[in-house]
């Protein structure tokens, strides 16, 4: 849920907002000013400006730049002999006064370079006990911000009556993370923005391992968890000042975001509605469940419920599915709804045709995956069958069994059905499930696994299948060697490759669907045209699609390959040509053989035989699927045993290539890889094995007194 929680806090339009920047943000080692952070901040604040925001902005710092600055004076004055005596502590006041003015040179140097006018304004506790002050506070902001002016609050410590800056926690505010949430309620901001020197609000100190960054604040929650580190290094408190104000704001009716001020763009990500640092709301509590799991947490409960699901009997495990199929049925006016506000928005963000007709559940697509899914409830149960039985000696008998494989986490695209298809293998299989969809189908990732999980019997509990809504959350996950068995990304190459670069989990999967379909001398003309249309036109979007058509060069002359190129094209098909087909048939020459279109596109080349065509499909395919099309059986009987890929069909559309047309009642994912599965991935992937000895009492004792005999006993079926 966290993904909705900010655009959900920023429901009405920001316009007035208030940042907050630390004392440990302006400043960097040994109290100077951090010019490039400052520099980045004035950037963004003078962007905002000239946008139409009204910015506030509440700079802390001066302290620690007077004491800096003091302390190099004292030791210029100084002579050797003073430096020996013992150094007094400066006094604060006057840090503060002469910090000041210091610092507001800053400001205006920086916001002058960037067209922006600044002005100071110091302020104290006593001040707004007065209502005319507060009164007149208003009037001037106000002014201020209808001419651009970004106004720069600090609490006048130099002049204040508290007994010394940093001990005085009293008043109506003590610091100026209290003097920011102030003034965003007296000056009705839409938006508190505290930037400290760490990401947000962790659970722990920030240099605990274990800590964990809290996206969204929960009052009721986390109040009573977290454990506070060390206050600011130079500032007055710390984070436990800065929740404590935010707390404030936000159960008064302003949404705060306290985030890392080191980071140049993290203002404009929280007003981009991404999630940065922690969000701090009055409704916090409504989109955040009090028992808000962790990455960890979420494995461990799926590997828990993944165990009660292979104690039930197989009966019990075949109920789950069917069940699951009633309830997409019954629930498919819901899911369409959700379903067509994913489309819409899709379509809204201007994101391209392929991606968007992933993104649809077709008319009749409830009513396929509900068959598909009971299709697998009525296969064999795959949990526990006898693979091997050996006796090993008299009296002692070795079965080697099948096995769920654990938990898995599967990164998948923008396909809503592909949640169904995922989730009713891993039940089928025994395994626990973290999902991961695209943003894309959010909604319809959404409903769909609420009416899978509500399926789920108590007595399995639905936690066997956890839903994923954020990547932040991914990094976390892929380091849960320990907990979660297999990973299989279905999306991009860039996908595939930094999630196997960046886990130490196995990867199963594929990077790339580049299919070929070679169209041999010695084919069938109708034939080929069939195959090669529906190879690309069935589904262009799927990683089974023909993306490239290899043809043998004699078809030029007899004019067979004009034929399919006719098919294409007359169905709208987008041509690109390799070096040879380009000339032949006047076509823009493609950038790369290693193109998935996804789409209604393909690249055509001419080969010279059925050796030209293996050798293009090893340099240039996937070794997903490819498919020769020839009446010349020996030929074919070579393509087929030469080309290295997971599935290699004769006289057959690569859009066979798949888990619910294989038979294996629906497919997880397709590997290309060569360990533990290859080719669509059905149940049988998602499977390993045990081995299970039963004996009479039996002993090595240095394999004295025992007689092996290894034998085979027959399965029984």
């Amino acid at each position: 849920m966290e993904e909705l929680d900010r655009s959900r806090a920023f429901s009405r339009d920001v316009k007035r907002i208030v940042v907050k920047v630390g004392t440990a943000v302006v400043t960097g080692k040994g109290g100077r000013l951090a010019l490039g952070r400052l520099g980045a901040l004035c950037e963004q604040l003078a962007e905002l400006n000239s946008d139409g925001f009204e910015v506030i902005l509440v700079s802390s710092g001066a302290v620690g730049l007077g004491r800096q600055r003091l302390r190099y004076r004292q030791l210029v004055n100084s002579s050797f002999a003073d430096l020996q005596k013992p150094q007094t502590e400066l006094d604060g006041k006057a840090c503060a006064g002469v910090g000041q003015s210091s610092l507001m040179a800053y400001y205006e140097t920086m916001f002058d370079q960037l067209d922006v006018t600044a002005a100071q304004l110091l302020v104290n506790d006593s001040s707004f006990r007065d209502k005319d002050f507060r009164k007149q506070l208003n009037e001037t902001v106000k002014s201020m911000l209808d001419l651009r002016v970004i106004p720069i609050f600090n609490e006048n410590d130099a002049i204040s009556t508290r007994r010394a800056p940093y001990q005085d926690s009293s008043g109506i505010f003590w610091d100026n993370d209290s003097l920011a949430a102030l003034l965003a309620l007296e000056l009705k901001a839409d938006l508190l923005i505290l930037l400290s020197d760490v990401e947000g609000l962790y659970t722990g100190p920030p240099s605990d391992p274990n800590s964990k960054l809290i996206h969204t604040f929960v009052k009721e929650k986390h109040q009573d968890e977290i454990t506070f580190g060390d206050k600011s290094r130079l500032g007055r408190g710390g984070m436990t000042a800065k929740v404590k104000a935010a707390v404030n704001a936000a159960y008064a009716g302003i949404p705060v975001i306290i985030t890392s001020g080191y980071s140049a763009e993290n203002i404009d990500k929280v007003l981009r509605g991404l999630r940065v640092g922690t969000l701090f709301h009055q409704d916090a509590r409504l989109w955040a469940p009090i028992t808000d799991s962790n990455a960890r947490d979420m494995a461990v409960a799926a590997r828990e419920s993944s165990r009660k699901l292979q104690a039930s009997s197989s009966e019990d495990r075949k109920k789950i599915l069917l069940d699951i199929a009633d309830a997409l049925e019954a629930n498919e006016t819901r899911i369409k709804a959700e379903n067509e506000l994913d489309v819409a928005a899709a379509q809204e963000a201007g994101l391209e045709e392929s991606m968007v007709a992933r993104l649809v559940m077709t008319p009749g697509k409830i009513s396929s995956l509900a068959a598909s899914v009971r299709k697998l409830a009525e296969m064999e149960d795959p949990i526990g069958r006898v693979l091997k039985k050996t006796e090993v000696a008299d009296g002692l008998v070795l079965e080697k069994t099948s096995s769920p494989l654990g938990v898995l986490l599967i990164v998948f695209e923008s396909r809503p059905d592909a949640l169904v298809q995922i989730a009713s293998l891993a039940i089928r299989s025994g395994n626990g499930l973290l999902l991961k969809g695209g943003k894309e189908a959010r909604r319809s990732n959404a409903i769909l696994h609420k009416v899978i999980t509500d399926a789920i019997p108590e007595t399995v509990g639905g936690k066997l299948i956890g839903l994923v809504t954020s990547r932040e959350e991914i990094p976390d996950l892929l380091k849960l060697d320990d907990v979660i068995d297999l990973v299989i990304p279905r999306g991009s190459n860039k996908l595939v490759t930094q999630i196997k670069n960046t886990t130490k989990i196995p990867v199963l999967g594929h990077a790339d669907g580049i299919c070929h379909v070679y169209v041999d001398k010695a084919c069938d003309t109708d034939m080929a045209k069939r195959i090669v249309s529906d190879a690309k036109l069935d589904y262009p979007a799927a990683c089974n699609a023909m993306e490239t058509l290899l043809v043998h060069k004699d078809l030029e002359q007899n004019a067979v390959l004009n034929e399919l190129i006719f098919a294409l094209q007359s169905n709208g098909v987008t041509l690109y040509g390799g070096p040879r087909a380009s000339a032949i048939l006047n076509i823009p020459e493609a950038r790369s053989f290693n193109h998935e279109y996804c789409a209604k596109a393909c690249t055509v080349e001419v080969v010279e035989d059925v050796y030209g065509a293996i050798d293009h499909i090893h340099r240039h395919g996937s070794a997903h699927t490819d498919c020769i099309v020839t009446e010349d059986h020996e030929v074919a009987e070579l393509f087929l045993r030469q080309v290295d890929s997971a599935a290699v069909f004769h006289n057959a559309s690569t859009r066979f290539s798949d888990g619910f047309r294989f038979g294996l009642g629906a497919e997880v994912g397709v590997s290309t890889g060569r360990i533990h599965a290859r080719g669509p991935v059905g149940v049988e992937g998602l499977l390993t094995t045990r081995w299970i000895m039963r004996g009479k009492g039996q002993v090595v004792d240095g394999d004295n007194g025992i007689v092996y005999t290894h034998q085979d006993i027959p399965i029984q079926a």
